[in-house]
């Protein structure tokens, strides 16, 4: 699976702010996959905490049609990318995600 078709796919379904400090926890689907991420305006201050430079510190992917857990970060690798597509999933959120969500 390329980029465009990800890109194609993406359904955002709710945005929550943080009631305390920065941050928004974001839900979603994807290439038959759903995620829960939560972004940042701003890099981490401890660049471990955050995934590839790209203002996420927590980051679920499961696999919708069985509900296993395909990825999950956590400021570190708690499980790492399940196969090829999760991984560009991961990839296409991690390029952009955080700025998509604070353009606003």
């Amino acid at each position: 699976m390329n980029e465009t078709e990800i890109d194609d796919d993406l359904v955002i379904t709710k945005t929550t702010r943080r009631a305390a400090g920065a941050g928004t926890w974001v839900m979603g689907r994807i290439a038959g996959h759903a995620f829960n991420v939560l972004v940042f305006p701003e890099h981490a201050e401890v660049p471990g905490y955050e995934l590839d430079h790209s203002k996420i510190s927590k980051l679920w992917i499961q696999r919708m049609s069985d509900k296993t857990t395909a990825f999950n970060w956590d400021r570190g690798a708690d499980v790492p990318a399940a196969n090829a597509t999760v991984q560009a999933i991961v990839d296409f959120l991690t390029a952009g995600l955080a700025d998509h969500i604070y353009a606003e």
